[in-house]
């Protein structure tokens, strides 16, 4: 039976990667007082930066239901075919909750669920490397047990370049969201154990930012898995492709640099300006 790899909006894969490889998203939603979008379908980074920047509300984001989830998995499931998901870390969000609850309705049916433990296009590589999988005929245990393998792999590291969006998120103190702004500190934040942690705190121009995580980065060139490495963005697109063509610069072996834009959910964590570079070490 056919396999067919799924995926949440926050994975912030493009829309050319989610066709190349018939990927299928179910959308989380962001709140703006009243109104509900859903991300990658209604609302864009961009439309969200905007949102927040002319009017009196501050987005709060939403997973899908268990139900949204069951409807989704039951229309893939109708032809016959057989589901992977792969999903945002269960650490920073109820998403996968509401997958596994689902789950539990359909029995025995053909599906499997992953917890990436990351975010971003963290969740975006798994996602591909499976689609991959599926392309080179790999059946669902043999594609769920190599991506179960490769989640302790995935290297996440983004900054940020306001401290606003963590705060007013709840994930920063006032006093620290004021110090960091004040003294021109951009964090590095990583992922551990399926949730974020302040890896750097990197004083100084933003140019300064971009290139220590492009150090990071390209440290260890031979622990990289050259497949696929992905910077992602939030509205900054002239320091995406500067960094893309950095890392194709300095990895030759590199066999396939994306940029790739985050979507509106994880925009409104972390705000305008935040790029990360994501990668698979070996």
């Amino acid at each position: 039976m056919p396999i067919q790899i799924m995926t949440d909006s926050t994975a912030d894969l493009s829309p050319e990667l989610i066709k190349r490889f018939s990927i299928h998203v179910i959308p989380l939603t962001v709140g703006f007082g009243g109104d509900v979008y859903r991300d990658g379908l209604d609302i864009s980074a961009a439309d969200l930066i905007g949102k927040i920047q002319n009017g009196p509300y501050f987005p709060k984001t939403t997973q899908p239901s268990p139900a949204e989830f069951l409807a989704k998995f039951r229309e893939l499931l109708a032809g016959g075919d057989e589901v992977v998901y792969i999903g945002l870390s269960s650490q920073i969000s109820g998403t996968f909750t509401s997958a596994r609850l689902a789950l539990d309705e359909l029995g025995d049916a053909p599906v499997s669920i992953v917890d990436s433990l990351n975010l971003s296009m963290g969740v975006g590589l798994l996602a591909l490397h499976a689609a991959e999988l599926v392309q080179t005929g790999k059946g669902r245990p043999e594609i769920v047990h190599a991506i179960e393998t490769m989640v302790p792999k995935v290297k996440t590291a983004f900054i940020v370049d306001t401290l606003d969006f963590l705060y007013k998120g709840g994930r920063l103190s006032v006093v620290g969201a004021f110090v960091g702004n004040i003294l021109n500190i951009h964090p590095m934040i990583q992922m551990a154990d399926g949730r974020l942690q302040m890896a750097e705190k990197i004083r100084g121009r933003r140019e300064r930012a971009l290139e220590r995580m492009l150090e990071w980065a390209v440290s260890d060139p031979e622990r990289i898995d050259p497949r696929w490495i992905s910077v992602t963005h939030v509205c900054c697109p002239r320091d995406a492709e500067y960094l893309a063509a950095e890392i194709r610069r300095l990895l030759p072996s590199a066999q396939e640099v994306v940029v790739t834009e985050a979507g509106a959910v994880i925009a409104s964590h972390c705000g305008p300006g935040t790029i990360g570079i994501l990668y698979v070490r070996r």
